[in-house]
């Protein structure tokens, strides 16, 4: 997407760049309840492996040092429960998500967890973060930064609340690069996800627009060039399962 330019994508389809933000809450609101489940079965369980090298990667400390992780778009608590499950009790986590509907759904897991002490909700944009400058001593967003209508802005948001040293870490699906396992997850995407969500969620669209959205995600070099461009230093990525997902890493210096 041009950066100057007053549309973006809604999957395949192009939309004025302030109405995105609204069509994403309400694919995310239709399908909240069902959305952990969703998982498990698009991916065949494989998010759970994707998102445990995320906090593997993410390294957080395990003795009683104060840690502070922002974890955006990740209202079900994912990637915080994870984490705050291999820290030490120095560890904190913030859930910021503009959807309140995912937020409840984590708010319910981490009362169920035991980890409501360590995990906390807000309500809150990825583009315009309520939280004060350099508070925060790791940055992640699994699945969740190809939904932000302005990229680049929420990456300046990233780098703006981290401590100087901390690290920004981006799951996000990618580029299938296995010749024929591209062909095969394509007919997977189209042809059996979408009546996948409408048989456990009643809503075969926003899963189809979920997985156009990824389509439509820029490659990791061009996406690596955006996280240089917000200020980030060592930036990499780590392609995972052929591709299907990358695990993108920066660092405030």
């Amino acid at each position: 997407m041009d950066r100057n330019d007053q549309t973006t994508h809604f999957g395949f389809k192009d939309v004025a760049l302030g109405d995105k933000q609204t069509l994403v809450n309400d694919v995310f609101h239709s399908v909240a309840s069902r959305y952990d489940l969703m998982n498990d079965l698009m991916s065949g369980g494989l998010h759970r492996v994707w998102k445990d090298i995320m906090i593997t990667t993410l390294n957080p400390p395990r003795n009683d040092a104060p840690f502070a992780l922002l974890d955006v778009a990740g209202g079900t608590g994912d990637i915080a429960f994870r984490a705050a499950k291999a820290s030490g009790y120095g560890f904190h986590a913030t859930v910021c998500d503009i959807n309140g509907d995912m937020l409840n759904v984590g708010r319910e897991r981490a009362v169920k967890q035991h980890l409501d002490d360590r995990v906390s909700f807000v309500e809150g944009n990825a583009e315009t973060l309520a939280f004060p400058d350099r508070s925060f001593d790791a940055y992640t967003i699994a699945f969740g930064i190809r939904n932000v209508p302005r990229i680049d802005a929420a990456l300046r948001e990233a780098y703006r609340v981290l401590r100087p040293g901390s690290r920004f870490l981006c799951l996000e699906f990618s580029t299938v690069d296995v010749p024929g396992l591209d062909k095969i997850y394509d007919l997977f995407s189209f042809k059996v996800i979408p009546p996948l969500g409408r048989a456990v969620t009643g809503d075969a669209e926003s899963y189809r627009y979920l997985v156009e959205s990824i389509r439509k995600f820029p490659r990791p070099p061009l996406f690596a060039e955006m996280i240089r461009d917000a200020g980030f230093a060592r930036v990499t990525w780590q392609p995972l399962t052929g591709g299907i997902v990358a695990l993108h890493s920066g660092w405030r210096l």
